[in-house]
């Protein structure tokens, strides 16, 4: 029968105890490439009302995004900055089964964006989560359907991959998402 002696063990013990964080602080930090990764989630359409009180539809667009040396945002704009938008939309309209993009004077047509600027403190600089964009349809048809394709770019000019919606038509209020 081995008997231990308290004294010759706890230094060991110790020894252990006081280590466990310096091996577990040593976790290899994340990589991802410098580009943004975007993927659509899901479309919200719901009957909504604009300031004037006169019926439109809205519609909310959820995306998960990932960027790899955080530089994904853009702060406000400054005087003379042309660099203001950094989230692009096509829209396509669906006309005897087949999608196709609408013209630029399409009163649907979306604006560009400009995702806020964000930034992380630390070594990790991976950004991710989720952005809602809100849609306001002031002149549509009842039987029209939408998709959009979307994209994001960074402030090094790096361009996510393109992502589309699900199809969305006017007639349905409620949630498709990505499946």
């Amino acid at each position: 029968m081995t008997v231990f002696n308290m004294k010759s063990i706890t230094p060991v013990i110790f020894t252990i105890l006081v280590s466990l964080p310096f091996f577990s602080g040593c976790e290899k930090i994340r990589q991802l490439p410098p580009e943004p990764v975007i993927e659509f989630r899901q479309f919200t359409m719901y009957d909504t009302v604009d300031i004037l009180g006169n019926p439109a539809k809205a519609g909310i667009l959820k995306f998960y995004f990932e960027d790899g040396d955080g530089d994904l945002g853009l702060k406000e704009p400054g005087e003379g900055e042309t660099d203001t938008t950094n989230l692009f939309f096509t829209l396509y309209t669906k006309e005897d089964g087949i999608f196709t993009q609408v013209d630029e004077s399409d009163p649907n047509e979306p604006s560009d964006y400009r995702i806020p600027y964000m930034d992380r403190e630390g070594q990790n600089k991976i950004l991710q989560g989720t952005i809602e964009i809100t849609f306001l349809y002031f002149f549509y048809d009842i039987t029209d359907t939408i998709k959009y394709d979307f994209f994001a770019r960074d402030r090094a000019g790096n361009e996510s991959n393109i992502d589309s919606t699900c199809e969305i038509p006017f007639s349905l209020n409620g949630i498709c998402v990505n499946e």
